[in-house]
């Protein structure tokens, strides 16, 4: 089928415009019929995506499904999937359907709910499907605006500052990246990202204002799209937005913001730093190699001393950030598969946590930890999968928590023993948190009155864990869904930085001589 990335990118996009023009009215019968429109939406949007998924050839390390026109001033609209990108349009169409689900208690402003959720979608299928700068960028922006209604007006008492903190952290990081583009537009005179990645971006060293760029032009490009895509992670010490977005927004708003928005950062170094700056990603690894070290151990500390339930995932969400970037900056093939696996892996098993939350918060109005306990005397279904999903957090063998951990560990051990050694310790915090809020949560004896007549999980709530539970063991045991599909464009990425920064190395020595 012709058009087929626009007709999943635009899909969502259509239903909010019917939803704005046709519905009226906030009664009973008009909120349900905005539930249902975003449901039927959502989920036509992911049948349409498996067929994307099918009709893929993996060996084919090229972009496929490419479509391209005359847009906007010269400019191009060009959309395109490979085998990295992939599997975040599938991710963002699965994760969709179900936060809808998870939002059928909803019941204010429920039109503009579903308005916002729906462009959401849009926006960031549009990031990972991008393959023009000036494209890119409007879709990487404009997915804040969605965002920062939804925390803004259904979130919690400090809804207002914590959305503006959001917006502010990564829409100031963006500038630097805005910058960056003029620069490379200026240089390769074309903002198509083909073929920006096989431009080669001046590397040579110079000092300006008596300090020595190690890379050259690269190493600035980089170091500004780094900022960008670090606090939209976010990565240690620029992640503090998140846990404050976290608490705030609705259970759906945490779901989407954990399973895929974070996602865009480490896509985006994917996408941007590794082919188009190889030899600043290279000047910069180890910095980045250690970063993410720290945060997988400082956040993982963080995490064990928190009262919130919500704020102990958001800092177990930094945490795992931490593996995706050591990964891809280890630069080989086991890293950057390990990074990609760890994001799709955390999407399921971040958006289950975040809606097991959602669970008891619905019954009980509370997040904080202390207020529960015993509760696997009246929800034994809830607690089986709370445990399956706190086993997936930690990394047990047998979910896809541990084939990403593995990876990203194996992947930075060949180049960094002692930064492999201090995330592993990480691994360990990990299980302590993890395991120290399921006892608090769901063990213990069910003393408290207000518990004592909390009734188990729902139908619909069964319903919207199934799927994640699904995917979570079965990448757990099958995690060649995953790996046949990114292996060969990983591997024509790995090989595209390594033939760059070897040839830079070259370059340099004969200058040198």
């Amino acid at each position: 089928m012709d058009n087929l990335l626009s007709i999943v990118t635009f899909i969502p996009a259509l239903a909010a415009l019917i939803l704005a023009v046709f519905l009226r009215g906030e009664d009973a019968a008009s909120q349900k019929n905005a539930k249902y429109v975003a449901l039927f939406a959502t989920t036509i949007t992911f049948l349409i995506s498996i067929g994307i998924y099918t009709g893929f050839d993996p060996n084919d390390t090229g972009f496929q499904f490419v479509e391209e026109g005359a847009w906007l001033l010269g400019l191009k609209y060009k959309m395109g999937v490979d085998g990295i990108s992939v599997l975040f349009v599938l991710l963002t169409t699965f994760i969709m359907p179900l936060t809808i689900l998870a939002s059928w208690n909803v019941e204010t402003r429920v039109k503009e709910y579903m308005i916002a959720f729906l462009l959401l979608e849009t926006l960031m299928l549009g990031v990972f499907m991008a393959l023009d700068l000036v494209l890119f960028y409007l879709f990487f922006e404009a997915g804040l605006i969605p965002m920062f209604l939804i925390i803004g007006i259904w979130g919690g008492k400090d809804r207002i500052y914590a959305s503006f903190k959001f917006f502010l952290y990564t829409f100031l990081g963006s500038v630097l990246m805005l910058v960056a583009m003029v620069a490379m537009f200026a240089q390769a005179g074309t903002t198509d990202m083909v073929a920006l990645m096989q431009h080669n971006f001046a590397s040579e060293d110079f000092t300006v204002l008596g300090v020595h760029i190690v890379g050259g032009v690269q190493t600035l490009m980089f170091l500004a799209f780094f900022a960008s895509f670090a606090v939209k992670m976010p990565m240690w010490p620029v992640h503090t937005w998140l846990p404050d977005a976290h608490v705030q927004a609705p259970t759906a708003g945490s779901v989407v913001l954990a399973a895929i928005l974070l996602k865009m950062g480490g896509y985006g170094f994917l996408r941007f730093s590794l082919p188009m700056f190889p030899v600043g990603a290279e000047v910069m690894a180890p910095l980045v190699l250690w970063m993410s070290a720290i945060a997988i151990v400082y956040t993982s500390l963080v995490a064990l001393v928190q009262e919130d339930m919500k704020k102990l995932i958001a800092y177990s969400s930094v945490a795992h950030m931490g593996f995706v970037t050591m990964g891809i900056f280890a630069a080989n093939q086991q890293g950057v598969d390990g990074a990609i696996f760890q994001m799709l892996s955390h999407g399921f098993i971040s958006a289950a946590l975040f809606l097991i939350v959602g669970v008891i918060y619905d019954r009980m109005h509370t997040r904080d930890i202390d207020a529960y306990g015993g509760l696997v005397i009246r929800m034994p279904a809830y607690a089986l999968v709370f445990m399956l999903f706190t086993m997936g957090n930690v990394g047990l063998p047998g979910t896809s928590g541990f084939i990403g951990e593995f990876l990203t560990l194996m992947g930075t051990f060949q180049v960094n023993t002692w930064v492999a050694a201090v995330a592993t310790s990480g691994v360990i915090f990990s299980a302590a948190y993890a395991l120290w809020l399921y006892r608090r949560v769901v063990f213990g004896d069910l003393i408290k009155g207000s518990l004592k007549t909390i009734t188990d999980m729902t139908l619909r709530e069964r319903v919207i864990f199934a799927p994640l539970v699904v995917m979570t063991l079965l990448l757990g045991v099958y995690p060649k869904l995953v790996t046949d599909i990114i292996g060969p464009s990983t591997t024509a990425l790995v090989q595209h930085y390594e033939n760059a920064t070897a040839a830079a190395t070259t370059a340099t020595q004969h200058a040198s001589n």
